[in-house]
């Protein structure tokens, strides 16, 4: 397997300039994916392989980023275990986890992994396609945050869900849960993707305490299973909202790399921990809202304090967003010209447009030494 700028970092032994990808660079924000959205609805985007990697595909094309993920849902895996899913336009189940009477409704076990085979035929599609230098990402959610799906429907909701920690509901569905999970984990290395993410994006939602009661255990439970099942490929564990205090009580656990969201000084979190993970984020989206100028000057600014730590430090950093990109409303910045756009690299840009995401991306090979590739596409900027 090619060693991409991606597994390198991972790896922490990265010398070059940072390997970057965005959560979710594949979605609203982006032409390509608003053209296929007009003819298929977004559960038959996922379901079909061929059009998920070419979903998947688009941003990569567009932008040059340096590794693709997987186009697909987190929630596939309560679908497999019986709660329904459909999307109306956000996600809904069947019903919610309210009691042991409803987790009972649940089939869990690693068996269920198989009704997400078009995840993994949509990975191998999409690393076919993949140039061998671009990386391939997987991904799932994290248990915690699909028991709060389960249980309350939305993070927006995630208190109503915490009753289930107390009464056995929360116990009794990750007995369902994670060979599953560890299963569809696996299902995803072994079509190609040289990472896994797990996405805990409502682990933010409880306090540190709390979270290293019954979220720490079943990380640790979920990573065991998997690491039985492939005890090589990379996990990269992400945690909207959390900090030193949550991320303190994951020293040990099996994942090489952390994401954090857009709260913290990059450079603090890789002072602290890039000895211990590979650290992946973290530009604010909303920077993408700003002027063109201060934009510009911030993400000058952002990078070259980066830049000024030591080598070895930076080893180990995947450079990206704080969150997840997904809005399909266009912005002024986004629309105007930029020296950190594609045409700074000699490339010709589309008729008015050099997107704020290739701006991003140029700016961090024009500072760290590289040259700008990303080719300007209509811009759409990002929301939480």
């Amino acid at each position: 397997m090619t060693d991409t700028t991606l597994t390198a970092a991972l790896n922490r032994r990265n010398e070059g300039r940072p390997p970057v990808w965005m959560m979710r660079q594949a979605g609203r924000y982006h032409s390509h994916y608003q053209m296929l959205k007009r003819y298929n609805d977004f559960i038959t985007l996922c379901r079909e392989p061929e059009l998920a990697a070419e979903v998947a595909l688009g941003p990569i094309h567009d932008f040059n980023f340096d590794a693709a993920i997987l186009f697909s849902d987190l929630l596939f895996p309560l679908e497999a275990m019986g709660m329904g899913l459909r999307y109306d336009p956000g996600p809904k189940l069947d019903f919610h986890l309210r009691s042991m009477a409803d987790v009972a409704r649940l089939t869990g076990g690693a068996q269920r992994a198989s009704h997400m085979q078009f995840q993994a035929d949509a990975v191998t599609l999409t690393r076919r396609r993949l140039r061998a230098d671009k990386g391939l990402i997987g991904f799932v959610g994290g248990p915690f945050t699909l028991y709060v799906y389960a249980a309350a429907g939305s993070h927006e909701r995630a208190q109503d869900a915490l009753a289930g920690l107390e009464n056995g509901v929360y116990a009794a569905f990750n007995d369902k849960l994670l060979d599953l999970l560890a299963h569809n984990m696996a299902l995803q290395s072994k079509a190609g993707a040289e990472c896994v993410a797990l996405f805990d994006t409502a682990a933010g939602e409880i306090d540190p305490d709390t979270y290293g009661k019954y979220v720490v255990p079943v990380l640790a439970d979920v990573l065991a299973r998997f690491r039985k099942l492939d005890a090589v490929t990379p996990v990269t564990y992400y945690s909207r909202g959390t900090g030193p205090a949550w991320w303190d009580q994951l020293k040990g656990l099996p994942f090489q790399c952390l994401g954090v969201d857009w709260r913290h000084d990059i450079t603090e979190v890789l002072k602290n921990y890039s000895d211990r993970w590979c650290i992946q984020g973290n530009v604010d989206p909303e920077w993408l809202h700003l002027p063109l100028a201060e934009l510009e000057t911030r993400l000058r600014e952002y990078f070259a304090r980066v830049k000024a730590l030591p080598a070895s430090l930076r080893r180990g950093w995947v450079c990206g967003l704080g969150t997840a990109c997904c809005s399909e409303r266009p912005r002024p910045t986004c629309a105007a010209s930029s020296p950190c756009s594609a045409r700074s690299s000699g490339e010709t840009p589309a008729a008015g447009s050099a997107g704020a995401l290739p701006r991003a991306r140029a700016a961090v090979h024009q500072l760290s030494g590289g040259h700008a590739l990303a080719r300007a596409t209509r811009g759409r900027c990002m929301d939480r």
